[in-house]
């Protein structure tokens, strides 16, 4: 993993790695390993942290905004139908590799 700041270990996050993933930690669905380094990281990059503190501001204002309406049942099965389906690929490769 390559490394904005040199000062820290290479299992540190870098910035682009922390931006990418913030919306898991936000809403709390990043690991305990990667929350870790997350925080350390925000802890470190006043970037980063803004980054983060825009994220909070956004989910605040979408819960606000449309925390009483419910998607439409349509909509909410529509959703759950992807999310939960399964796609096979198969490959049709013979023994010889070919």
């Amino acid at each position: 993993m390559s490394d904005v700041h040199p000062e820290r270990r290479s299992t540190e996050p870098d910035c682009a790695e922390v931006v990418l993933r913030l919306f898991e930690y936000v809403d709390n669905e990043a690991g305990p390993e990667d929350r870790e380094r997350i925080e350390q990281h925000l802890d470190a990059c006043g970037s980063c942290l803004r980054e983060y503190e825009r994220d909070l501001l956004l989910k605040s204002l979408v819960r606000r905004a449309c925390g009483p309406e419910r998607a439409p049942h349509q909509l909410r099965m529509q959703i759950l139908t992807r999310i939960t389906s399964v796609t096979v690929v198969r490959s049709d490769v013979t023994q010889d590799g070919s």
